[in-house]
Order: C-alpha cells, then sequence, then structure tokens
C-alpha cells in the first residue's frame, strides 16, 4: 500500500468510524433505557478497521469455515457490533432502536450468537472469550486452515484470572494465528482502573510468550498500520500470538464524555440536548482529523 492508498484508507475509515459513533449516539438516545455507550466509543476505530477491511467480513459467507473471526469479549459493548453489522446489511436500524434489550427481540445488552447472523461467540461473562477464541485458534491450526482469530478484551476484564490460563497456553504452543486487543480505556463501571491495578499490559503478555504492539486506539493511522503487519496469515508454529493494546479514551469523539470521569459513561442515556451536542463532537473531531 503506497502512501496515496494509505491515505485514502484513514480517511475512509475515519468517516466510517464516526458515521458509527452516531448510530451509537443516536442509540443511547432513542432505546431509551441505560446503555453502554462510553466502551463502544473508546473501541470503534478498531472495530471498524477489522469489519471494513482487515477481517474480510462477507455478509454472504458468514458459514466459510475459512472465514476470520471476531470476538467481543467484552461484551457489554454489543451496541457496537449491532451498529456495525447493520450498516453492512445485516439489519434494520428499527431492530437495535426498538428491540435492544427488549424481551422476545434478539439484541440484548450481551450478544447472542443464537439470536444474531454475524456473532461468532456468545460473550458477556468476562473473561470468557479469550479462552473460547484460544480453542477457534487451535481447531483451525489442526485443520490447517490460513484464518485469524481476532478477541477484543477490556482492560478491566483482564483481571479475570481464565484469561490469564488461555494467555499462558497461547504462548506456551505459538498460537500464532491469534490476536487478543486489550481495548485499553482505563475506566470500568465503578473505578478507574489505575485505582485497582499497575502493571503494564504489554509487558505481562510478553512474560507469557507473546508479541506486543501498543498504539493509540483512537488513532486510525496506527490501528491501519499495526494492522497492515498482519496480513500475511502465519502457517508455521515457531512465532507467537500477538496482542495489541489500544490505548483509548472512553467515550471517544464525544467531548462531555471525554471530560469526564472515566467511569461516568461506561453506563448512560442521552437527551435530544446531549445527542446534538454528541453529533456536532463527532463532526468537529472528523473535520479536524482531515485538515491535519
Amino acid at each position: 500500500m503506497n502512501t496515496e492508498e494509505r491515505a485514502e484508507l484513514i480517511e475512509s475509515l475515519q468517516s466510517k468510524a464516526a458515521y458509527i459513533r452516531k448510530r451509537i449516539c443516536e442509540a443511547a438516545n432513542r432505546i431509551g433505557t441505560t446503555m453502554h455507550v462510553g466502551g463502544p466509543l473508546s473501541a470503534t476505530d478498531v472495530a471498524v478497521a477489522l469489519y471494513y477491511k482487515y477481517l474480510g467480513f462477507d455478509p454472504e459467507r458468514l458459514d466459510d469455515p475459512d472465514r476470520n473471526k471476531f470476538i467481543l469479549s467484552k461484551g457489554h459493548n454489543g451496541v457496537l457490533l449491532y451498529n456495525i453489522l447493520t450498516d453492512l446489511g445485516l439489519y434494520d436500524w428499527t431492530h437495535i432502536f426498538e428491540g435492544y434489550n427488549v424481551p422476545g427481540q434478539p439484541f440484548g445488552m450481551h450478544p447472542n450468537r443464537k439470536y444474531i447472523r454475524g456473532i461468532e461467540a456468545s460473550t458477556g461473562s468476562l473473561g470468557h472469550g479469550l479462552p473460547l477464541g484460544l480453542g477457534m485458534a487451535i481447531a483451525n491450526r489442526i485443520d490447517q486452515r490460513a484464518s485469524r482469530i481476532y478477541v477484543m478484551v477490556g482492560d478491566g476484564e483482564l483481571q479475570e484470572g481464565s484469561n490469564w490460563e488461555a494467555i499462558m497456553y497461547a504462548g506456551s504452543h505459538q498460537i500464532n494465528n491469534l490476536v487478543c486487543i486489550v481495548d485499553n480505556n482505563r475506566g470500568s463501571v465503578a473505578f478507574e482502573y489505575d485505582e485497582n491495578l499497575h502493571y503494564d499490559i504489554s509487558a505481562a503478555f510478553e512474560a507469557f510468550g507473546w508479541e506486543a504492539a501498543e498504539i493509540n486506539g483512537n488513532d486510525m493511522g496506527q490501528v491501519v498500520d499495526t494492522f497492515e503487519k498482519l496480513t500475511a496469515i502465519p502457517v508455521d508454529t515457531t512465532s507467537k500470538p500477538t496482542v495489541i493494546v489500544s490505548n483509548t479514551l472512553k467515550g471517544y469523539g464525544v467531548d462531555f464524555m471525554m471530560d469526564a470521569p472515566r467511569w461516568k459513561w461506561h453506563l448512560g442515556m442521552i437527551n435530544d440536548e446531549r445527542l446534538a451536542q454528541a453529533i456536532d463532537s463527532i463532526d468537529r473531531g472528523l473535520a479536524e482529523k482531515a485538515a491535519r
């Protein structure tokens, strides 16, 4: 990819990320109940880069055994996936805005693969997605399938011990078709992350035999450059699994969320006035990036 192609790709993905962020904010306004909003906004850039470029996601080939897979282990951010899948043509917006977390409707607060096409794993019980992804990656290796398993976890979720069992096994057995993405927005529902644990995430993964990359996950240029390095599917068993520590801001793109304590917008609703402010903030942010 030359310089011009890279610039065009970044601009396209930035525009799509802004669009998805607006839909997330609109959902927080129209759903009529409290939903997770800060985390979906922080993870939007990485998710958009995957679904619109690097995952090779094809709504017409959801059962392709050779497909790359993405697991949102921090399943409480399911509204991010719902909006992306809707934009890719699998659903209608009314499914999200009118059916979110409504009994009898498929779109629960946490994604359920039994009811939602395009979801690879039911998640929400934190600490389960990475072990599931590890199992899928091992199965792909056994079946000699040249595809990757991407798993996004939250920084708070890494406090679950089941993650570290999977991390230890993947590093020990060089499961090099597994990529863990840590959405490191440094805030959970009850506290800011540094109030609880203090450690270097990249160094911890490296100690278990992983390759680590640390990026600004809200800088699409850095996101693109990192995924570009992963385009060749590994077929050997001598390289390492990869962790991408994606340093992000909770509520990214929406000024009144970014300026608040990190835990404040873990859950929330947006009234009409706030929605207008959020849309304006996202538009201004996109314009500033375009002007650089």
